[in-house]
């Protein structure tokens, strides 16, 4: 199977761990890659300002960058910008070759799970007890967890993957799927709200004894590392990518 990797602009920039580890485990899977050297970012801040204007040329880029490619999948390892790709990417004309990228782009644990359908993860290991953070976009909008608010049969994929490690012990927290308080340009314009939420998160992971916090979206877990330093938390917080790939971290 042939994928063409995407990565957020601010993994890049500020985690770029993470995307070596996304790109290491796909190799693992027996996936082939392709990485193209001139992204840049989504659209997604642009688009959720109203930036039109540069909304139009950060989406032409990324699919500039994908449309001659060959690959079955684009593979990305954050939940909010793949669901901008897929449902939001709209101030560009939607010409066949942007469908086509829309419609084949997923996001990292969906692919492991639903396409790859992997059974095991023998290089990794991780003796750590873990609290999942599933983003707001990953569970509504991309729906790799059950949403408690429509009461659907439990379901989480990126429970089921990390129960796949050894010595993972997943400890399920009072509140999993309330909002960290990021989203994106909100922690921003509103940022007492914002940084309560967030402190609400850590005291709830505190409460439970967890060592680390697993995600597949950085940029939650972005914030909430940041409210925990500055309460002088030892929590940890590590993308599900470095997880299942052991490393780098």
């Amino acid at each position: 199977m042939k994928v063409a990797l995407f990565i957020p602009c601010y993994i890049d920039l500020i985690y770029p761990n993470v995307g070596i580890a996304t790109l290491e485990l796909l190799e693992k899977l027996g996936v082939e890659v392709t990485f193209p050297l001139q992204q840049t970012c989504c659209g997604q801040p642009m688009a959720n300002e109203g930036d039109q204007k540069h909304s139009v040329r950060t989406e032409t880029q990324f699919c500039e960058n994908f449309k001659d490619l060959d690959f079955d999948y684009i593979v990305g390892p954050a939940g909010s910008c793949v669901k901008h790709v897929k449902f939001h990417m709209d101030a560009i004309p939607q010409t066949d070759t942007v469908t086509e990228i829309r419609h084949k782009t997923i996001e990292l644990v969906e692919f492991i799970h639903d396409v790859l359908k992997v059974k095991d993860f023998p290089w990794a290991d991780f003796q750590h007890t873990v609290a999942i953070h599933n983003s707001c976009s990953s569970i509504r909008g991309l729906h790799i967890a059950s949403r408690f608010e429509w009461q659907e049969p439990y379901f989480n994929k990126t429970e089921d993957l990390l129960k796949k490690v050894s010595g993972v012990k997943v400890e399920t927290i009072d509140r999993p799927q309330e909002c960290c308080g990021f989203g994106g340009t909100f922690c921003v314009t509103d940022e007492a709200v914002s940084a309560k939420m967030g402190q609400d998160k850590v005291a709830d992971y505190t409460r439970h004894q967890v060592e680390y916090v697993v995600s597949p979206d950085m940029s939650c877990l972005m914030h909430q590392e940041g409210i925990a330093k500055r309460e002088k938390s030892n929590l940890k917080f590590v993308h599900i990518a470095q997880v299942l790939n052991n490393g780098p971290f």
